[in-house]
């Protein structure tokens, strides 16, 4: 992403047609998967551009999601946004307690053990639908040049999160396999 590009979080994707109205099915990757639905104006990544969408039907259907976007008003239009990026400006998400955080800020956050041994930086999280999961890679400075694999498991493994210090506390010692 260039420096002159707002930084976007993606909030989900389109998945298939619903119905003959332009309706389609959400993804979401919000938690619950309900608060894509707070967002009416979103950024969709079409033809490798991200262009604004806005969305002015949604609902919750079954287990799922179902929305409408203005301007896709039948099957052949919707089928254009089939499995498209959803996205928002980070500075449309609501704002946060001191001691709240957006998953999307963990990425490139420093980590270290409760002893002070810096284990590497995030480099992505994982869903496994146990529990989420650290992908730690090592960098210059850290314990070793190990990639780890640290369950987010707050107050077990997880200790501390810091936006100030851009820093994730663990329970984790350097030689754990895992």
């Amino acid at each position: 992403m260039t420096q002159d590009q707002p930084q976007l979080v993606t909030m989900g994707r389109i998945g298939r047609l619903y119905g003959i109205k332009g309706w389609v099915k959400l993804i979401s990757y919000t938690d619950p998967q309900d608060n894509i639905l707070d967002f009416r104006h979103l950024l969709a990544r079409i033809g490798g551009e991200w262009k604004p969408v806005e969305m002015d039907q949604s609902k919750v259907h079954g287990k799922g999601l179902i929305a409408h976007f203005v301007g896709y008003d039948d099957p052949d239009d919707a089928k254009s946004l089939a499995s498209v990026e959803l996205a928002v400006k980070v500075e449309h998400l609501p704002d946060l307690e001191p001691e709240e955080f957006y998953w999307h800020e963990l990425t490139g956050m420093r980590v270290e053990t409760a002893k002070g041994q810096w284990l590497g930086n995030v480099a992505k999280l994982l869903e496994t639908g146990a529990n989420d999961v650290l992908v730690v890679e090592p960098c210059k400075g850290s314990v070793d040049g190990r990639e780890r694999l640290i369950p987010y498991l707050p107050e077990r493994v997880v200790l501390k999160v810091s936006r100030e210090d851009k820093c994730i506390t663990v329970d984790w010692e350097p030689d754990y396999l895992a």
